[in-house]
């Protein structure tokens, strides 16, 4: 078994080779198109088969935020109409009350 030491040479002379950085600079670069492939590929699936993907899912969510937001904002509208309303009514049944008393 290598030590880490010696792994971390190994390492170090791999990557000094251009030829080897080079293979491994393609590599990485097609496996991450694969990966792009792949990942299209399971969101068509998903849509074949009426699943919601990933993206799908975000989007979800960042209405339902929004909605929650909005539904935040009505309800404090809601409130203070409420609250102004049972002024109002305060108001109102202190004057009934006064001009029966002076009446």
């Amino acid at each position: 078994m290598l030590s880490r030491e010696r792994l971390q040479k190994l390492a170090e002379e791999l990557l000094q080779n251009p030829i080897f950085a080079q293979a491994l600079g393609t590599a990485l670069q097609k496996g991450m198109e694969t990966k792009g492939r792949v990942d299209r590929n399971i969101e068509t699936m998903l849509g074949l088969l009426n699943l919601p993907s990933r993206a799908d899912l975000r989007k979800i969510n960042t209405k339902i935020e929004v909605l929650q937001g909005t539904l935040a904002n009505l309800t404090r509208q809601v409130e203070k109409l409420v609250v102004a309303e049972d002024r109002r009514r305060a108001r109102r049944a202190a004057r009934r009350a006064q001009s029966r008393g002076e009446a």
